[in-house]
């Protein structure tokens, strides 16, 4: 009886730890609307975040991600599209949080995903670990090659 008992609590706070995260999908907006923030910043106040390990989220899982996929062709004003999904995910392509992968695929679609598992972190841009990681080593080496 005691097992059980201790089994309901620790379902019960794993429950109450559960991550909430941002979730949409510029590909739902209608013609001419930036809901997602695919072209324009992510607008906070009109979204609200979901609960992971609720019946609203998509895609149940423990941590946010955000995908951004963007054409080859020029600029934006060129014609070049861009969409940006954000959702809850289980599974991280590199099974870490916190970091953003990045590459083309064949077809020359630019990809980036990034992963995140704080409450509403995948409303950012880029996550802070991932500009630490990309603009320290870039000022060091300044600082080192001009001192």
């Amino acid at each position: 009886m005691l097992i059980k008992v201790i089994f309901v609590l620790l379902a019960i706070a794993k429950i109450g730890n559960s991550v909430r995260c941002y979730q949409c999908s510029s590909a739902e907006d209608r013609r001419n609307e930036d809901n997602c923030g695919a072209y324009k910043k992510f607008d906070k106040a009109n979204h609200i975040a979901i609960d992971c390990n609720s019946e609203e989220s998509h895609m149940p899982g423990s941590f946010c991600m955000k995908v951004t996929q963007q054409s080859p062709k020029g600029f934006i004003w060129d014609g070049r599209w861009r969409q940006v999904i954000r959702r809850c995910a289980s599974v991280a392509d590199t099974g870490v949080t916190g970091v953003c992968n990045w590459g083309v695929y064949d077809n020359g679609i630019y990809w980036e995903e990034c992963y995140c598992s704080e409450n509403e972190c995948n409303a950012a841009g880029k996550s802070l670990l991932y500009s630490l990681l990309v603009y320290i080593p870039v000022l060091l080496t300044l600082l080192l090659y001009f001192c």
